[in-house]
């Protein structure tokens, strides 16, 4: 078993962030597995220096280690040679561009989330400008599965979630591509994420199929929430990790709070060693 914890150094780990990053660690050692920390840096522009040595002294505080450590922006070749293999055209649309084509197609798709039309799949609209490349979806639905909750999504490919791009203009890779690559390569077996999440799963397990990757169970948890019962984010100003650290909070209060967030009549203060028979229980 291989599991992972896979965040964007952005900015400071928040209780969120933290609380995702615990329940991943504690999948992986309730189960005996390797631990990935995994630093997801593709968009460089977002992308702080800081970032990586504070999340690594946060999540050495919280007493969660790893055993490999992997950066995404060293592994362009890996995706280079995944793309590669799939059926991509360029695509010179905007994202303006797309929504407004998407509003004046009457037989457009209108659901949560954009559907891109097709306009560049005969051929670029807009030649010299600098083109993304989107994957041509196969006409299928394709289905995923929730191992926390049992439950099932299925999207159909063209009408639901049309082809999306996997690399941009720009020359960045895409998250989906490089997830999928990299937790094929690296041999990840369990995906613990946010439920944010959940509705792109299906386009992953759509490129693991295409790439002839197995697909791992995913296990999609509840985001945690302020007291307005919105979910943490760092761009919210969430409080930042590293704040409780430098301000000389135990760690053992911090894990306390997080595991009671969660439901689970643990101390005020705890280890992360000491919730791995907690999670056991809670999630098998």
């Amino acid at each position: 078993m291989v599991g992972r914890f896979a965040p964007s150094p952005t900015g400071a780990m928040h209780l969120g962030n933290a609380r995702t990053a615990l329940l991943a660690w504690l999948h992986t050692r309730a189960q005996g597995g390797r631990h990935l920390l995994r630093f997801e840096d593709l968009d460089t522009g977002r992308v702080r220096d800081w970032a990586y040595d504070t999340t690594r002294r946060d999540l050495s505080w919280l007493g969660l280690d790893w055993d490999a450590e992997y950066v995404q922006s060293r592994r362009l070749e890996h995706y280079a040679a995944a793309l590669a293999r799939l059926d991509t055209y360029p695509c010179t649309c905007t994202r303006r561009e797309v929504l407004a084509a998407i509003e004046d197609s009457a037989g457009a798709p209108h659901g949560e989330e954009p559907v891109y039309p097709g306009t560049c799949r005969a051929g670029t609209a807009h030649p010299g400008r600098p083109a993304a490349l989107r994957w041509r979806v196969p006409d299928r639905v394709v289905c995923a599965r929730d191992a926390r909750s049992g439950q099932e999504l299925c999207q159909d490919l063209p009408r639901e979630v049309g082809d999306f791009v996997l690399r941009r203009g720009d020359g960045v890779y895409a998250y989906h591509l490089a997830v999928v690559a990299d937790d094929a390569e690296m041999g990840v077996t369990d995906v613990v994420r946010g439920a944010d999440l959940w509705p792109a799963t299906p386009r992953q397990v759509a490129l693991q199929g295409a790439l002839g990757y197995a697909t791992p169970r995913y296990w999609h948890m509840p985001l945690m929430t302020d007291y307005r019962g919105e979910r943490l984010a760092k761009r919210g100003g969430a409080s930042p990790v590293s704040a409780l650290r430098e301000a000389g909070e135990r760690p053992e209060r911090v894990l306390g709070e997080l595991a009671r967030s969660l439901g689970w009549g643990v101390p005020g203060e705890v280890t992360a060693a000491e919730l791995v028979e907690v999670y056991r229980e809670w999630a098998f």
